[in-house]
């Protein structure tokens, strides 16, 4: 059978062979087992559900193997043969060629050149899944490719529920992730219905199908390690021999070195799995592989010598590096983390003092013994870190739960007012201020040709756009422009495409609308040759709520809140995007966040530019809104900005009190 013949078959008409399990893939680590006898016949019978009832007698003890030997029930024997990457759009069977876009975001997801662990369908993070089990994808794929422009595909965790009449006007998708019953968004929550194959975490730009590789993680790693080289450098001086450490290599983590050498530092991030250090050595997103500690001591005082920006992967654990470094007394000048600690007890974190391989088993043998480690190696590295920044270092929690899972250990990581941790959070102290309020986020594209011209062509336009909105802009923005200037005129020679033909840029609803609204016209006069899918990550100025990371410099009492979040995906959705997603979970945990996400195709045409400009516009202005209404400065200058732009706009601005008037009342 062809390409096109497979997706449109969906389920086989005949049962197929079962497959051997892959020894060279980077599985997912063994889940924990949380289920009883009936709970997991109850798995068994849900999985069952996709199949014609003859197959049920064969398949029914597989699946049981499955369940309990990687404690989840992937179907393995489903996955199908052809490769999985974002082949260029004419080449899916569809009806509609925006369904054919979301067909290659959701394989270029799952491409394993992106995906972490694409056997079990998981982009990154260690848990981010585009679907729970590969059925849930062959019937995806098929409802998509016969799908109208005025039908509604309704995913309920990965579950493709069925196509709904709609309109042309509606979204193609909608997604969610993860939405619990509050009461049960706990993480034994999830790791219990993931297992019953009933709700799933899809991160935060895995499941709805808008990764793009570690591009995106780069661009905004780099931004925000250039903006904390300034909080802690003069301003004659360069990052240049400046040292940042950090932990993991793995999915977006594996960007760091990358981002620090386009912040043009010494960067050394640590991690404890071999596999993924060296693959992001063969990607050459790190530049040396060490993995013997003498050797790392002696090469980091070399490039501090001579002021070398170069990043060093070591294969080992962060720990020892924190502790070593103090002993050695080599001066850190930033510090951070980026392992999953959203996912601590199955595999986010890997303990000091134990192996990979031992750690490994441990997780899924021995749960409690496990979680023990964990807390203490955490309550090490707090220790660590705090020797350090008692001499200087500027260590920022990167919103990977950190901090958190250190004070649930009984880490020294909090404030002296037992509230606060004594370390910001990157969005309180560096994105927040200086772009999240403004309106600068994550803005990014894919070209669905699959032609790098395209993608030099639409560099080209964002380039042009950019530097003429920086003629006039207020100095407020001047340095948030200069920084996306650079980085696209960089892009190229970066390499840092991986998958589809991506690219990212931090802009405000301005730069986001002229950007698109430019490669419209490019795609209708046939300078882009196919249409261009447009989105952003769910890390931004509207479309997450989160109290530990994005909305992190939110005071008003209202970071425990997730308004913003539904606001900004039902909003999208009436006002023109192809596609919305809305999770829980994502960065920081299961259960700490709700983010939502969109997509929208430009195909040239009249309707495409009424879309992008009612909703990107949208997209960005209710999260600086949100922003002022909570009396962050920054954001009440730039949504006044945009009222004096837009006159249709009208919003509600706080009136702030003297504290004074405070004072005197308690």
């Amino acid at each position: 059978m062809t390409f096109k013949e497979q997706i449109l078959q969906g389920i086989p008409h005949q049962l197929p062979p079962k497959k051997d399990y892959s020894k060279n893939a980077n599985h997912a680590p063994k889940r924990k087992e949380i289920l009883n006898l009936a709970e997991k016949k109850l798995a068994v019978r849900n999985a069952l559900r996709y199949f014609p009832k003859a197959w049920h007698a064969e398949l029914a003890p597989e699946f049981a193997d499955e369940l309990q030997a990687y404690g989840r029930i992937y179907m393995y024997r489903f996955k199908p043969d052809y490769q999985l990457y974002a082949r260029p759009i004419h080449e899916y069977p569809a009806k509609s060629v925006q369904a054919a876009a979301i067909m290659l975001m959701i394989q270029n997801n799952l491409d394993p050149a992106v995906a972490q662990h694409p056997e079990e369908l998981i982009t990154y993070g260690g848990n981010g899944a585009v679907f729970q089990n590969w059925a849930q994808y062959l019937l995806t794929m098929q409802y998509l490719a016969i799908m109208t422009d005025t039908q509604t595909l309704h995913v309920y965790s990965g579950h493709p529920m069925g196509l709904f009449p709609s309109s042309e006007d509606a979204p193609r998708v909608v997604v969610t992730n993860g939405m619990m019953i509050p009461n049960y968004s706990k993480p034994d929550d999830w790791e219990k219905y993931n297992a019953l194959g009933v709700t799933q975490y899809g991160q935060m730009t895995a499941g709805s199908y808008m990764y793009i590789g570690p591009q995106g993680i780069v661009h905004g790693t780099a931004i925000t390690v250039m903006n904390a080289f300034r909080k802690v450098l003069r301003k004659d001086e360069s990052p240049a021999g400046k040292l940042f450490l950090t932990a993991g290599l793995g999915g977006m983590s594996g960007a760091q070195p990358k981002a620090g050498t386009i912040a043009g530092c010494i960067t050394i991030c640590a991690e404890v799995n071999a596999a993924a250090a060296t693959k992001r050595h063969a990607q050459g997103w790190v530049d040396v592989l060490i993995d013997d500690m003498d050797t790392l001591v002696e090469r980091t005082k070399t490039a501090l010598k001579n002021k070398e920006v170069v990043s060093l992967a070591f294969i080992g654990n962060v720990v020892d590096v924190w502790e070593r470094f103090d002993q050695e007394d080599i001066f850190i000048h930033l510090g951070s983390d980026q392992t999953s600690l959203h996912n601590p007890w199955a595999g986010g974190y890997y303990p000091a003092g134990l192996s990979f391989e031992v750690a490994n088993r441990m997780m899924s043998e021995n749960p409690a013994e496990f979680k023990s480690h964990v807390q203490q190696s955490l309550k090490r590295h707090a220790t660590a870190v705090n020797k350090h920044t008692s001499k200087g270092t500027y260590f920022f929690d990167y919103g990977n739960a950190f901090l958190l899972e250190c004070s649930r250990a009984g880490a020294d990581v909090m404030a002296e007012n037992q509230i606060d941790f004594k370390y910001p959070s990157y969005v309180q102290d560096i994105l927040g201020p200086m772009c999240f309020d403004y309106g600068f986020g994550p803005f990014r594209w894919v070209c669905t040709s699959g032609n790098p011209e395209d993608l030099q062509k639409t560099d080209v336009i964002a380039l042009e756009v950019l530097k003429t909105i920086q003629t006039t802009a207020p100095e407020e923005i001047r340095q948030q422009l200069q920084d996306n200037i650079k980085w696209i005129e960089e892009a190229e020679q970066n390499k840092l495409v991986v998958g589809s033909q991506a690219r990212i840029l931090y802009a405000d609803a301005e730069g986001r609308a002229k950007i698109a609204e430019a490669f419209n016209q490019a795609i209708s006069t046939g300078n882009i040759s196919r249409p261009v899918v447009l989105g952003r990550d769910h890390h931004d100025v509207s479309g997450t709520d989160s109290p530990f990371r994005e909305t992190s410099n939110i005071y008003d009492g209202s970071k425990f809140t997730a308004d913003m979040a539904i606001h900004n995906v039902i909003g999208d959705s009436f006002r023109g995007a192809t596609w919305v997603s809305i999770h829980n979970g994502g960065g920081v945990g299961w259960g700490e966040v709700i983010n939502g996400g969109f997509g929208m195709l430009l195909d040239g045409s009249e309707a495409a530019s009424r879309k992008l400009k009612n909703m990107l516009f949208y997209d960005v202005n209710n999260g600086i809104s949100r922003r002022s209404w909570a009396r962050n400065e920054e954001a009440v200058f730039a949504i006044r900005r945009e009222m004096e732009r837009t006159p249709a706009l009208k919003v509600t601005l706080p009136h702030l009190v003297e504290e004074v008037i405070l004072d005197e009342l308690f």
